[in-house]
């Protein structure tokens, strides 16, 4: 994926936080919705030696690669699918997988994804206006802000990237693709500095990257995947079983805050963390994208 580019090793995010919630034992089945580079996994699947089984699902075929690099070395008791985490039932019914005692997500882009510069989620560096997990589907970035009206555009920035100044965003990239399609990443970041005021232009944090962030949530339906896998990864597991989900920005950890608050009510799970596990200083220090990770983890009701 690197492309010739030197980039960031690829490190998991709260690797001990998550393995400690998830408690894999020896023998035990775990489904793996978001693999990446497999970071998570090899640490579970050292847990759950000798004959543990792991399935791992990324829409990322590069992502899929690189795992089945990293993971290599165990063998048959690895399975890799490039699937939507929101299709985990049928993957795993289709592929004679029953329960699982461990589930895990780890929401979000990896270092791969965004130190890539073709696959256009940066703007740190130049690149095509895509953002796609999956390069099979037809909706891109460039789609989106090529071809989507003002309203729709601005709906999509307030709503995935809290950007308060969404309508002026909105509105400035639709009257300069009039002149000229957008097809970079710099050329857009910089139309929406044009957009907005100039001490939101200065300010600590990038003015592109609320709008990036809410470009690539809506690429991918990122926040519909998770509503809809939720329930699914419930109900796959076993009596006991563990379920775990890393997110990066509030509307995940809103979404998976409500899901396991309701199933705990009703009894259906048991909350490991009532509130969410992060990064330490130390971690921090490594991996400062690890900085808005946040940690939620519960079992199944027996």
């Amino acid at each position: 994926m690197e492309n010739g580019r030197a980039t960031a090793p690829h490190l998991p995010v709260l690797l001990n936080e998550t393995v400690s919630a998830l408690d894999p034992q020896g023998g035990d089945d775990v489904l793996d919705g978001t693999l990446g580079a497999g970071g998570h996994a090899a640490a579970i699947l050292e847990r759950t030696a000798p004959d543990g089984r792991y399935l791992g699902l990324d829409l990322d075929a590069t992502a899929l690669e690189t795992a089945r690099r990293n993971l290599d070395r165990f063998g048959s008791r690895v399975m890799l699918v490039r699937g939507s985490y929101r299709e985990a039932a049928s993957i795993a019914a289709s592929r004679g997988w029953g329960s699982f005692q461990a589930a895990l997500l780890d929401l979000g882009f990896s270092s791969m994804e965004i130190d890539d510069p073709t696959r256009g989620f940066s703007f740190r560096t130049d690149g095509p206006l895509d953002m796609r997990y999956d390069d099979r589907q037809e909706l891109t970035a460039a789609v989106i802000v090529n071809g989507w009206s003002r309203d729709e555009i601005e709906r999509v920035i307030r709503l995935y990237g809290e950007e308060r100044f969404a309508r002026r965003i909105a509105e400035r990239l639709v009257e300069e693709r009039r002149r000229q399609r957008f097809t970079g990443t710099l050329e857009l970041a910089e139309a929406i500095a044009r957009a907005v005021p100039a001490g939101y232009r200065h300010g600590p944090i990038h003015c592109a990257t609320r709008t990036f962030q809410a470009l690539r949530i809506a690429v991918n339906d990122e926040l519909g995947a998770l509503t809809e896998a939720l329930p699914v990864l419930l109900d796959l597991l076993a009596p006991g079983g563990r379920l775990a989900v890393i997110s990066f920005h509030s509307l995940e950890d809103r979404i998976v805050k409500r899901f396991m608050r309701r199933a705990s009510d009703e009894g259906r799970l048991k909350l490991l963390n009532k509130k969410p596990v992060t990064a330490s200083a130390e971690e921090l220090r490594e991996n400062p994208r690890a900085r808005s990770a946040k940690l939620r983890a519960a079992m199944k009701s027996e």
